[in-house]
């Protein structure tokens, strides 16, 4: 285990009351039109979100390790780890609530986003509880700064299987919150929404973004 996995996870716990207030209509969505709904559709809506964001992260890390390693851009790689230590920073501001910024990128991915989720739809309403399977991995694709920043740390995570890995120690972070109903889930909600807890988080998150991003730096300046 690695720390970016413990930190992908842990920010996945935390920023899961985001990934709530996103998602919130879903579960209206999964069982439309069904009389009886299943446990099971909520499981396999998941299980997808979880295998898409897998997917994206294998295809990031994947694709910028074998750029680096074909066209020797070991300098790249270092500029990128930069990047994705000041995502590490923003996203300490996102969680600590002292910047909102970090929402602004989700911006960007709403053209893709505007041609993908049609499919989504089209799934509707569900057939089965299988059907929740292909919906959530559609779904995974839902613009979010989160998903984005941990992107950031699965493109230089060296290869597709950590790239894999990151996005979905990130997404089990965030399946508790997405599971829990009832009592649970709001004791979960005021963890998350804790003043101390999410400060705490922040603030190892800041200082693993400004400790990463040092080293980069030091690194930079020796080559040049």
């Amino acid at each position: 285990m690695t720390p970016d996995w413990v930190g992908a996870f842990l920010i996945g716990l935390v920023g899961a009351g985001h990934c709530m207030g996103m998602c919130g209509g879903i579960a209206s969505m999964l069982t439309m039109g069904q009389k009886h709904p299943s446990k099971l559709t909520p499981l396999f809506y998941n299980l997808g979100r979880l295998t898409s964001y897998a997917v994206i992260g294998a295809l990031v890390g994947g694709a910028v390790s074998t750029l680096t390693e074909i066209g020797h851009l070991n300098d790249v790689l270092a500029w990128l780890r930069l990047a994705a230590a000041l995502f590490m920073i923003l996203l300490a501001g996102y969680i600590g609530r002292w910047w909102q910024g970090l929402l602004h990128i989700e911006k960007l991915g709403q053209s893709l986003w505007r041609v993908i989720s049609p499919a989504g739809k089209s799934l509707l309403p569900l057939r089965s509880p299988i059907h929740a399977l292909p919906f959530g991995f559609i779904w995974g694709w839902l613009p979010c700064g989160l998903v984005y920043s941990m992107l950031t740390w699965s493109a230089v995570s060296g290869s597709a299987l950590n790239g894999a890995l990151v996005m979905l120690a990130f997404g089990l972070g965030t399946l508790p919150a997405m599971l829990l109903v009832g009592h649970a889930a709001t004791s979960l909600h005021k963890l998350q929404s804790s003043y101390t807890f999410r400060h705490i988080v922040a603030v190892i998150i800041l200082l693993y973004g400004v400790y990463t991003g040092y080293g980069v730096l030091s690194l930079l300046s020796i080559n040049f």
